[in-house]
């Protein structure tokens, strides 16, 4: 066996080894909230029986707000979904301490996300699987180019393990982290993705947290409601990211209790929430599991009370987000789709115009649009609500759906919230001193990329960047100044490992298209 070969399969037992730890921590992640988030109802419940609940019920969620709030003080990346912290890692413009994060994102996670906020944890479980990565990178001292594969690996981990659906894991990270179908990331991130996946239906015995069926194929003479539900779900995303942003603008101005001590300000909102609604709460996925038996009874009524969850959905997401808190927001967004289908079929099966068989169809398409709209992440939208539901007999519509929601954001400016968050988080760019210490880029070139029929030695590349090697194929071809640049290579560029984040971002402005992380 060569060299390479050993070396991969070494790298590859290795993110078996991340999936197998990143299975159980999500694991346990998932198992805490669930009986964090019954333990919040019960006391509600009794709330209702005896007042004096309350007081437990306020002096808990003080409690809450307090010690995740001074994790988040302690570590600020501890805050969010850790998604752009994960990109910015990625793209060597972040460095941050694999355990000190680990154990305040699940703990924190865990007390905030159980409460019934309308958060989710898909996105800090990634982060969670990120972190194991770093962590058995640092453990086997692999080397930088391998550790972030070992990250990339943790993240698509703790996705699959979030939803239980590893094709839709490790795609999420190739799509919206990666930007780059690379084969090596690829396919150590799929071997992490199913073994964490294995391990929660196994271990923990949990399963997809959306199992929704639905049998009749949706007709082609009524796509026109595809096109239609597809244009309102890419304009409610777009004001959905546009509030998002802006929102944080209010939690700014308040001062007259520290920024850490923000989360206190929604959880003192879902007393009143919980009390008289105690099924929109959380995540959601409660509330979209009980959709199918709500939308057997069709009314006018029924069509206002689903809008009216949206509303207040939409809203305190946007609130309990902006606060800081641990917390992610893939399962809200879903949520917030799914409501938006259901709303819009209901409303058409009043009209007289659609059965009322396919408003589940619409329901689910409705929840791959929004997330494709926000997220911008089309083909795993696509997949993720494949495996959910474990039909591949409805791929038409969803993407029919996704791509038009995903146009409209598009045409309206959108960009995607990931890119944004981490942009606003980025670390203010300063030269720093070459260190000594090599380091990769590895840079796809597209059809489209600017590089494309150009010779090495007329490309100004960045200082102190070496070209080492092209993959075109099966062949490495080591560049010489004449060697020209086809569109499918892909370049491997030397660089000091202080300087990773800067060329990545002269290299991204050189080609004009995204790069490999």
């Amino acid at each position: 066996m060569k060299y390479e070969e050993k070396s991969n399969l070494k790298l590859m037992l290795q993110a078996l080894c991340v999936g197998l730890i990143a299975g159980v921590v999500v694991g346990f992640f998932r198992y805490g909230i669930g009986k964090t988030e019954a333990f919040w109802l019960d006391l509600f419940k009794k709330s209702h029986q005896n007042p004096l609940w309350f007081i437990v019920i306020v002096a808990g969620l003080a409690l809450t707000g307090i010690i995740a709030g001074y994790f988040v003080k302690q570590y600020p990346h501890v805050g969010g979904s850790g998604i752009p912290e994960v990109k910015l890692q990625m793209q060597g413009k972040l460095t941050l301490q694999w355990w000190p994060i680990l154990w305040r994102k699940l703990i924190g996670g865990i007390m905030v996300i159980g409460t019934g906020l309308f958060l989710g944890p898909e996105g800090p479980s990634l982060q969670l699987g990120s972190t194991i990565g770093q962590g058995v990178g640092q453990g086997f001292k692999q080397t930088k180019t391998n550790s972030r594969v070992l990250l990339a690996t943790g993240a698509a981990s703790g996705l699959s393990a979030a939803f239980g659906a590893p094709l839709s894991g490790a795609l999420f990270v190739l799509e919206e982290i990666f930007h780059n179908f690379s084969p090596r990331v690829w396919m150590n991130a799929l071997v992490g993705a199913i073994a964490s996946n294995f391990v929660v239906s196994n271990l923990f015995g949990q399963k997809p947290a959306l199992a929704l069926a639905y049998n009749h194929s949706f007709p082609m003479p009524l796509y026109w409601h595809l096109v239609l539900l597809g244009l309102i779900l890419g304009l409610l995303g777009h004001l959905y990211k546009l509030g998002l942003f802006n929102f944080k603008k209010f939690y700014a101005k308040i001062t007259f209790i520290p920024r850490w001590l923000h989360g206190l300000i929604p959880l003192v909102i879902l007393i009143p929430i919980m009390y008289y609604l105690p099924l929109i709460t959380g995540p959601g996925n409660h509330l979209i599991l009980s959709l199918p038996k709500s939308i057997a009874y069709s009314s006018w009524n029924l069509v206002e009370m689903l809008a009216i969850f949206y509303v207040i959905r939409i809203a305190f997401s946007i609130v309990s987000y902006d606060s800081g808190l641990p917390s992610g927001i893939f399962l809200p967004i879903l949520t917030m789709g799914a409501l938006i289908g259901a709303t819009y079929g209901l409303f058409m099966v009043q009209l007289g115009l659609l059965p009322q068989k396919l408003v589940i169809n619409l329901i689910i398409f409705a929840m791959a649009g929004y997330f494709a709209a926000i997220i911008r992440a089309p083909f795993t939208a696509i997949i993720l609500i494949t495996e959910m539901v474990g039909s591949l007999l409805h791929l038409m519509p969803l993407a029919v759906v996704a791509f038009i929601a995903l146009l409209v954001d598009q045409l309206l400016g959108g960009r995607p919230i990931y890119d944004s968050l981490a942009a606003a988080m980025e670390p203010k760019s300063s030269e720093k001193g070459l260190c000594g210490e090599e380091d990769q880029i590895s840079i796809p070139v597209y059809e489209s990329s600017k590089l494309v029929d150009e010779k090495i030695e007329d490309v100004k590349w960045p200082d102190d960047t070496l070209i080492k090697v092209i993959h075109r194929g099966s062949q490495d071809i080591i560049p010489h100044g004449d060697t020209v640049i086809v569109a499918g290579d892909l370049l491997v560029l030397a660089v000091d490992q202080n300087r990773r984040g800067q060329v990545y971002d002269a290299i991204k402005k050189l080609q004009g298209v995204e790069l490999d992380g």
